[in-house]
């Protein structure tokens, strides 16, 4: 059987955690800030771990992630 592919997009938006759990960023963070609050920026700079239900969709896309 061939190797899988990795699909690229994901891998540059999660990252696999020491305990398993996915990590993301934050959406909402790029443009348009004048409108948002300094608390509200704030917040979005922060990581964010995946939510349990997707965890799975997950890790198909990233085959190979705690190898």
């Amino acid at each position: 059987m061939p190797k899988m592919k990795t699909k690229r997009g994901a891998a540059k938006r999660f990252k696999l955690t020491a305990n398993g759990k996915f990590k993301r960023g934050k959406a909402y963070s790029n443009h348009i800030l004048t409108k948002k609050t300094r608390k509200r920026k704030r917040n979005l700079r922060d990581s964010d771990l995946v939510d349990k239900r997707d965890e799975r969709q997950i890790r198909r896309l990233l085959p190979y992630a705690g190898v």
